[in-house]
């Protein structure tokens, strides 16, 4: 079966000939399965965020391709959903208006999208909050409706970029949580980006470290936990502590080359 997503030997620079060039990312090469999970970590500046703006097409490659079902991405193609760490939420919308945003660039028409909003508000958690402003709720909150505007959307494909970094301990697990639950349900293909392993590991099918600037492939390990996963009692385990360790060896390792 053809992968949902190919990343051909990609590179990527910044920068011009008069004011110097910059290669972020170089000769990146990997496939991503339709319904697979994939969670990618590296250090700080290797090109993690780079790599999900030229899949969303937000940006192009200076060198290499990138495939989404076979096609090659040279603008934003459909199907694609993005979130952000920082929540882009319309503050001046309410929770069901901002979810509702989701079916209204899906082209969902007008009179299905009420009982759309109702059902991912209810699957979120969110009962009783549908008329508070954003600036009413607490970041886990928000990251929730963000969360439901990407369902509402329905992507193919989910590009996630270090969606629950800024939040708490207790809420950054509820949220892995729940996105575990939704994912299992509608099993969509995912690209996660984060700095936490234990985080990787607890939601993904297989994990990428990145090396440092210029951004490479550097390892991938597959997970292999047994599904449906509970994103707190996996940690507990000791197959789960194994994988973990393996990664912060192989990302330790690379952070003692660039100290080097």
């Amino acid at each position: 079966m053809a992968p949902k997503l190919s990343i051909e030997q990609v590179s990527m620079e910044y920068g011009s000939k008069r004011l110097g060039r910059t290669k972020v990312l170089d000769t990146i090469d990997l496939t991503l399965a339709d319904g697979e999970f994939l969670a990618i970590v590296g250090p700080s500046g290797s090109g993690k965020s780079t790599l999900l703006k030229l899949i969303s097409g937000l940006e192009r490659p200076t060198a290499g391709r990138i495939l989404l079902d076979g096609e090659s991405v040279t603008a934003p193609p459909p199907g694609v959903g993005f979130m952000f760490q920082r929540d882009a939420l319309l503050p001046w919308a309410t929770v069901a208006e901002n979810i509702d945003v989701g079916h209204e660039l899906a082209g969902i028409p007008r009179e299905e999208r009420p009982d759309r909003v109702a059902a991912l508000i209810r699957l979120l958690g969110l009962g009783g909050f549908e008329r508070h402003y954003p600036a009413a709720l607490s970041g886990g909150m928000r990251q929730r409706v963000s969360l439901g505007r990407l369902l509402a959307y329905g992507p193919q494909l989910y590009l996630m970029d270090e969606p629950f970094g800024a939040l708490d301990a207790q809420t950054k697990l509820l949220m892995g949580q729940e996105l575990l639950r939704i994912w299992t349900t509608h099993r969509k293909s995912v690209v996660f980006v984060t700095h936490d392993i234990d985080e990787a590991v607890a939601l993904s099918d297989r994990v990428v470290i990145m090396s440092s600037r210029p951004g490479r492939i550097k390892t991938e390990v597959a997970i292999d936990l047994p599904r449906p996963r509970d994103a707190r009692r996996i940690r507990r385990t000791a197959e789960f502590r194994d994988i973990a360790d393996l990664l912060w060896r192989e990302l330790m390792g690379e952070d003692e080359e660039v100290s080097a």
